[in-house]
């Protein structure tokens, strides 16, 4: 990172009106690995402004989708370049394993490429059908205009590009924001995008805390919130574009349920679950930590996953031996030590873990964590915990189980373990969740990630993660244009290909 005490805006880097500074700790070690510069109000200012400027007046939002997809598929052979840099900054920030970090750098390039491959595909114009008079109608999918990208610490790059590359195809321009606790990402992508030559105030990186975020979701200058973090913050965002209409979408928490029925494989299931838990020490809005098991088979399972989980090779993130690294920041262990806490108070048998690693003298660990025995309406069950530990909850029947995967006031996620395709569709049906996968946790944002309940609005990943950088506009004309002609459509084609070579 070259440029960690200014912010990136329209175009160069610029300093910072304070000199107020975020220090980011190493949760492996506890010491300082970084030192970005904070944003104040008149920062946030400049880089809506920015913003503001590149969309009303800049060229971005009138180049041709091909010509921006150009820009995106840039972006991402610039991650694959910087790849083993987001491999030193995630584990360091986050705690994630490096070899997970490099490969994640890499594999989000693909998702860049596949936003500029929608360029060609997407209908953001299309004929439509007349119903109260004219002779010709059109559906113009156009950019909603100046986005806010808030992300959080946990998985920062995926959540940036998830929200980057369609909000940057659709036409829009966008103020990042990320976490005081995780900016290292986003400065690379600031880095990436000027040598790209992205053109100024596309993409601004201002680095702030909760209080001047907040400036950016009350700016009128702002069309549009995208916002990755607790259900609690999505309270407060929805609630103060409410006041002024401003587009939003949200991707909050998740107590998420994985269904076991009386046909599942519990060995192959605790093996499943123990190893996904891992990803990240637990610190995954999405993760599985609620399991719903037949009451005459829980014991058994309870002793597999116990085996599976608590048997997880706990250090250091750069050790290629290690299966979980630590969390991410101190006050996350005390939260995490907490909900332990809390567990054994209410009565749930903790059979596994429940402390800190005793070979670890530093750093933020904690043993991977299995209570069995877990009423639903305990705190462990209810509460979003965001570490490595998991609820054993037995129910009496299929009904039952269902039941208490829907008892909850999220619904991102969810497993239905069967070897019955049929019966995993029917309880798929079943559960209130935006995602829904057999014998796995899986998510596809190819397809689309997101949650109903308070787990959150709208869709990220696919052609439905493009859908909320578009504002839809009915055109009625009383002629049919010339490129709709039937006779015309190879003379429009030679014009489409002149004219794309030209702005080439």
């Amino acid at each position: 990172m070259r440029h960690p005490g200014e912010f990136f805006v329209d175009g160069r880097w610029v300093g910072p009106s304070s000199d107020a500074v975020v220090e980011v700790i190493d949760p492996a070690t506890e010491e300082v690995f970084l030192r970005v510069a904070e944003a104040r109000r008149p920062d946030v200012d400049r880089a809506v402004d920015a913003a503001r400027r590149a969309f009303d007046d800049g060229p971005w939002p009138l180049l041709s989708h091909a010509q921006r997809a150009g820009y995106l598929r840039a972006i991402g052979a610039g991650l694959r370049e910087r790849a083993e840099d987001i491999g030193q900054i995630w584990p360091r920030q986050s705690g994630a394993l490096h070899s997970v970090a490099v490969a994640r750098g890499r594999g989000l390039a693909a998702v860049l490429d596949y936003y500029a491959d929608l360029a060609d595909s997407f209908p953001f114009e299309e004929p439509a059908t007349v119903t109260t008079g004219g002779k010709f109608g059109l559906l113009v999918r156009e950019p909603v205009g100046v986005v806010a990208a808030i992300v959080p610490w946990n998985s920062p790059l995926s959540l940036i590009v998830f929200k980057l590359a369609p909000a940057l195809l659709a036409g829009c321009t966008v103020v990042l924001k990320p976490a005081p606790e995780a900016p290292g990402e986003a400065y690379v992508l600031a880095e990436i995008a000027e040598s790209v030559g992205l053109p100024p105030g596309v993409l601004n990186v201002v680095t702030a805390d909760r209080e001047v975020s907040e400036l950016l979701v009350r700016d009128p200058r702002v069309d549009k919130v995208a916002f990755t973090g607790s259900t609690a913050a999505g309270r407060r965002i929805a609630s103060l574009l409410g006041e002024r209409i401003g587009r939003f979408t949200l991707e909050l928490g998740g107590k998420s349920a994985a269904v076991l029925l009386d046909d599942a494989d519990l060995g192959a299931a605790a093996r499943t679950l123990a190893t996904a838990e891992c990803f990240l020490s637990g610190q995954v809005c999405a993760s599985l930590t609620r399991i719903v098991v037949p009451r005459g088979r829980h014991d058994e399972f309870v002793e597999a996953l116990a085996e599976a989980f608590g048997s997880t090779v706990v250090g250091d993130p750069f050790d290629p031996t290690t299966q979980m690294g630590p969390l991410a920041m101190r006050r996350q262990r005390d939260r995490v030590e907490r909900y332990i806490a809390r567990g054994v108070e209410e009565g749930a048998r903790l059979v596994t873990g429940g402390g800190r690693p005793a070979h670890l003298e530093r750093g933020f660990y904690v043993e991977p964590t299995v209570f069995a025995n877990v009423d639903n309406a305990q705190t462990i069950a209810q509460e979003e915990i965001f570490g490595p530990v998991l609820s054993v909850i037995p129910a009496a029947d299929e009904r039952d189980a269902v039941r208490i995967a829907n008892d909850t006031i999220y619904g991102l996620n969810a497993a239905v373990f069967t070897e019955d395709a049929d019966r995993a569709r029917e309880v798929a049906r079943a559960l209130r969740s935006g995602t829904v996968a057999q014998n796995a946790f899986r998510l596809d944002f190819g397809i689309a990630f997101g949650g109903v309940k308070q787990s959150g609005v709208g869709r990220e990943g696919g052609t439905e993660g493009l859908l909320p950088y578009l504002e839809t506009k009915t055109v009625l004309l009383d002629g049919t244009p010339e490129r709709y002609r039937p006779d015309s459509g190879a003379e429009h084609r030679a014009v489409s290909a002149a004219e794309s070579a030209r702005r080439t």
